[in-house]
């Protein structure tokens, strides 16, 4: 089995290939390596990849329309997993064009090529982000999302509804995954937890938005890789049924089921870590939500499994790698 990864030096797109060399299948990564955080992680991760026979790399962005075009004639994959995305809701404030060129642009080059090579499964990270301002919890798919607040947000359900044309148009089975704030080892240096942990453990304040009061689906990233991995394997069929949505789509929630109180999730850091955080409470960031809390039941339905690992657990692990990793440097 040949699967092609995007973004595959990304938080993300490096566990998955992992988990898919062990298995014995053979990844096709490729990734830009943007400097939106520390290049040289990304450079590490890649280098826990690279010696393994059954992996190949190769510098693409896929805004580069000829490249993406060249490298789906050469090669045949029979599974492709985008998780190439400019990330970040705070970032898309400050630098729209870097998510148009990326999540817009980039996802349709994506779109084209794997229509053109009539590829036989497309999964796409989509975000949790795309619920925006709705109340109702927990988040179920078949909600109303039409109320984005971040650029970044939108450029996610933008993807979803252009996904869903490619797929009904040319019947290519897609599936779109909605991720609830991963976190652990070889984690992304912007998101708040490892910010957490890198200012805790260097006795620096660290920035409490909405004074504390969010709640987050924190979803360790072995149980997304899972999802990722039993998803990738059930293609969406083309429905039989003339009433429903005949297209072969689907999206799924892929999240802990579990909010965590922000206030909770740092106690548990200052545990793993042996400090006390030194706690700046501020008002709310633009384009943030109060709370994130991800329904599963689709999931759990099709594919048999729902993310489990404790907060307590991921964050004790992605400590342990921080210290493990940073004493290096």
């Amino acid at each position: 089995m040949n699967v092609l990864v995007t973004g595959v030096a990304g938080f993300i797109g490096y566990h998955l290939a992992e988990r898919l060399l062990a298995e014995g299948i053979n990844v096709y990564g490729i990734d830009n390596l943007n400097n939106y955080y520390d290049v040289s992680l990304k450079k590490d991760r890649l280098a826990q990849l690279q010696p393994q026979p059954k992996f190949t790399f190769q510098l693409l962005d896929l805004f580069d329309r000829q490249g993406l075009s060249y490298l789906f004639q050469e090669q045949n994959f029979d599974c492709v997993v985008n998780l190439a995305a400019q990330a970040g809701v705070r970032y898309s404030i400050e630098n729209p064009f870097a998510y148009v060129d990326s999540n817009l642009v980039g996802f349709v080059n994506l779109l084209e090529a794997c229509r053109q090579h009539q590829t036989k499964h497309l999964v796409f990270a989509s975000s949790s982000s795309v619920y925006g301002a709705n109340t109702k919890v927990p988040f179920a798919t078949s909600d109303n999302v039409d109320r984005p607040v971040s650029l970044y947000a939108a450029t996610k359900k933008a993807n979803e509804l252009i996904a869903h044309t490619y797929s009904h148009l040319y019947k290519l089975p897609i599936t779109g995954l909605r991720f609830f704030t991963v976190y652990g080892p070889w984690g992304r240096p912007d998101m708040a937890y490892f910010k957490f942990v890198q200012a805790i453990a260097q006795d620096k304040p660290i920035d409490v938005y909405n004074f504390g009061k969010m709640k987050r689906d924190f979803t360790y990233i072995d149980d997304v890789v899972e999802g990722v991995f039993r998803v990738m394997s059930k293609p969406p069929q083309t429905s039989l049924d003339p009433t429903a949505n005949t297209a072969p789509y689907k999206i799924y929630n892929i999240g802990n089921n579990q909010p965590v109180e922000l206030m909770e999730f740092i106690a548990v850091i200052e545990k793993a870590l042996g400090k006390t955080a030194i706690k700046n409470l501020l008002p709310m960031q633009p384009g943030d939500v109060p709370a994130t809390y991800a329904d599963v039941d689709d999931l759990i339905q099709d594919v048999g499994f729902k993310p489990t690992t404790s907060i307590e657990e991921g964050l004790g692990r992605f400590v342990k790698w921080y210290q493990e990793y940073y004493a290096k440097k």
